[in-house]
């Protein structure tokens, strides 16, 4: 490691920012808090990617670009699936946003399905981890991620027309991105535009992509011989588009804009060496209004109000014919109400509805034997080997449902309010969500999740400042751990929901320090988070064949079921920093991070798909228009894998980068970046991914890019 270092140190050169950017910067305000504030003033842990920072993270999904952040991983299964996992929670507890509404696909219930939200196309990303639930709806425990760009612009730009243009390369999968953005207006009109188109081919890896041994630990009815590739993983190639349109009305009382977003989204899921091959195809058409009214009333400092339809749709396709097909279209909007400090008190009030029309179904299509040849002997008759509870009727066209025809309406009404006396800000709030659930063929659920938070920030001195925050949080079930019956294709398992699942409840404690002088810069946040019937989709470590019934042989997948059971979460994030040299040569800095989250059941037991502890180093050096890199992490074996799932061993992540902005030049500015990713070729299995013994890590890789703005 000592000569390895040594020789990795010249390559380091300058690093990633303007010399400008080394002079103090103001803080930025948080537009995902519950009220916009500065960093310095919010008693929650949060991060912030823009800029310089965010391009050279940038990834191909949201997960990916944000797994080196602490408390977050990524939930992958196979490069085109990259979900944030935030201490340990992930799917309906991580809320995942675009400019505030949420994403409103189908990711949250399932975790082979992507994200719809693209973060190629972010000017900034907000994440607060901890709960959130007051703001976003009910149950974000692990937190929210809110992806910002300016699709309807809030603001009157300074020129008729500018833009930025970006390009990628990625060698780990011979990926190319391309995205375009053009902004621009006159008067009290401005518009945005934007596009990107990305084409990937199969993810190069190092070693094997399947760990036969593992994977036969969980799955005995693999066949003895297995199609395993060495040095890439086989159908994890894909293809995206999306194109973006908006126009505001901005003026002195504000601003009213509407726009327009589809995305098209073409993934292959990592095979299990049988033969079988799954792709997905996603679709999404979004709507959104956004507008602000400033001092609408005597009382009231101002009005926003947020409005989105989302109509999503992806096919789950096998050997090209569609095996299951996911629609859900959503109505989601926001109105929220800040009145004008009293005293020193500042706070609002707000109204969020969702409407969610869902539906999974299933068909029967040839070729479901885990084996290469084609059979007929899996008629419509399996159906009743169904539970009387969840028998269902096949549709017209052969389908069957894997999840009933569902309306799901919640109506949240929430308050915050801040109140700041000399070194103290305490902030307190409350949430409502009452939540019906209609299905298709039984009765309804009526729940009323009640949320509530108490937080202080005390400012001891102008280094020191100390924040405790307490939130208890409930979550409904979701329609899918209520009723999902039947083999999803995807993640090749017969699902079962439980419907008498009961409200998902959380208290969580969250302590943290911040240190910030010249010399040095601290941070540490420890947390606890107390949940009673927490939710979760589970092996049982039985077997029945793909309608559900008696299976033999390579008939056979496994049961997932949806369970509850009391569990306890905890954990802390770190991060020093402090500067090593400061001379004419430029500035280097040494960062030391580390983060762990320990999940475990009352009742005894692990939690499943729980990140392992890492720690590493990075030294970064700035001069002028440079900035290198250099990242280590090391990621220690998961050992408590939770029931009928595997451990991961231990791995070492080194990472390069380097980005360079060229002069400014009549209005253009261009800049480049390089990065170079997993040097030491390790063969990484995730463990909170449901594909760990079949989708490792990507392995070496070499990105580049550039960016031309006008």
């Amino acid at each position: 490691m000592k000569k390895l270092f040594i020789f990795l140190l010249p390559m380091m050169g300058p690093a990633v920012a303007r010399a400008e950017d080394t002079v103090q910067k103001i803080d930025p305000v948080i537009v995902t808090a519950p009220l916009e504030e500065a960093i310095a003033d919010f008693a929650k842990p949060v991060t912030i990617l823009d800029g310089k920072e965010l391009r050279l993270k940038m990834a191909h999904t949201i997960g990916e670009t944000l797994k080196n952040e602490l408390g977050i991983t990524s939930q992958s299964f196979g490069p085109g699936v990259g979900i944030p996992v935030i201490r340990g929670q992930s799917g309906p507890r991580v809320r995942v946003l675009s400019n505030g509404i949420g994403s409103n696909d189908a990711s949250a219930i399932s975790p082979d399905h992507a994200t719809s939200v693209e973060p190629l196309m972010a000017e900034r990303i907000e994440v607060l981890r901890g709960p959130a639930s007051l703001l976003y709806g009910s149950g974000a425990i692990g937190g929210v991620v809110n992806i910002i760009d300016n699709r309807i612009p809030e603001q009157l730009p300074e020129r008729l027309i500018g833009g930025v243009l970006d390009q990628h390369y990625d060698s780990a999968s011979d990926q190319t991105m391309t995205a375009l953005k053009i902004n621009g207006g006159q008067g009290n009109v401005a518009y945005h535009l934007d596009g990107f188109f990305r084409n990937r081919s199969n993810l190069n890896i190092g070693g094997y992509a399947i760990d036969e041994t593992a994977a036969r630990q969980v799955e005995p009815n693999l066949p003895a011989r297995l199609q395993n590739t060495h040095g890439y993983i086989d159908n994890t190639s894909s293809h995206a588009l999306s194109g973006s349109a908006g126009l505001s009305m901005v003026g002195a009382p504000g601003f009213l804009g509407a726009a327009y977003n589809y995305l098209e989204n073409e993934y292959g899921i990592a095979p299990d060496g049988t033969g079988e091959k799954a792709r997905i195809a996603l679709n999404q058409s979004k709507y959104d209004l956004k507008g602000e009214l400033k001092d609408p009333f005597e009382f009231a400092q101002s009005l926003r109000v947020k409005l989105g339809f989302t109509d999503y749709e992806h096919r789950e396709l096998k050997e090209g014919a569609t095996a299951t097909l996911f629609t859900n279209d959503t109505w989601e909007s926001r109105l929220e109400l800040a009145h004008h400090d009293i005293g020193p008190m500042r706070g609002m009030v707000g109204f969020h509805l969702q409407s969610s029309d869902l539906q999974a179904l299933g068909f029967d299509v040839h070729g479901d034997d885990h084996d290469d040849d084609h059979h007929d002997d899996h008629g419509d008759d399996h159906h009743d080997d169904h539970d009387d509870d969840h028998k269902e009727t096949p549709n017209a066209d052969g389908s069957q449902p894997l999840l009933p025809h569902t309306q799901t309406n919640s109506y949240g009404v929430f308050a915050v309010e801040s109140i700041k006396q000399d070194a103290m800000t305490y902030q307190f709030g409350v949430r409502v969500e009452p939540t019906h659930i209609n299905p298709e063929g039984h009765e309804d659920f009526s729940f009323t999740p009640i949320s509530g938070s108490a937080s202080a920030l005390w400012k001891a001195d102008s280094h020191n400042r100390v924040n405790l925050a307490v939130t208890r949080s409930s979550r409904a079930p979701n329609p899918q751990e209520l009723l999902s019956h039947g083999f999803h294709h995807a993640t090749r398992s017969f699902e079962m929901g439980d419907t008498g699942l009961q409200e998902e409840n959380s208290v969580n404690l969250d302590l943290g320090y911040r240190f910030n002088s010249d010399w040095l810069r601290a941070e540490i946040d420890l947390f606890n988070n107390w949940a009673s019937d927490y939710i979760f989709f589970n092996r049982t470590g039985e077997f029945v064949d793909k309608h559900g019934g008696a299976c033999s042989g390579a008939d056979c997948v496994q049961v997932t079921l949806g369970q509850q059971a009391n569990a306890t979460f905890m954990g802390y994030e770190s991060k020093l920093v402090f500067p090593v040299m400061e001379n004419h040569y430029g500035l280097l800095e040494l960062a030391l991070f580390s983060d762990y989250t320990r999940g475990q059941f009352t009742d005894g037991g692990d939690v499943p798909r729980m990140p392992p502890l890492r720690f590493g180093f990075q030294i970064d050096h700035f001069l002028g228009d440079w900035s290198n890199g250099l990242r280590l992490t090391r990621g220690e074996a998961q050992n408590h894998p939770g029931d009928f799932d595997t451990a991961t061993p231990a791995y070492v992540l080194l990472g390069l980068s380097s980005q360079y902005r060229i002069k400014h030049y009549k209005d253009v500015d261009i800049s480049v970046f390089a990065k170079a990713n997993n040097l030491l070729d390790e063969n990484i299995r995730n463990s909170v991914s449901f594909l760990r013994n079949f989708a490792p890590e990507p392995g070496r890789g070499a990105e580049l890019g550039i960016r031309v703005s006008y």
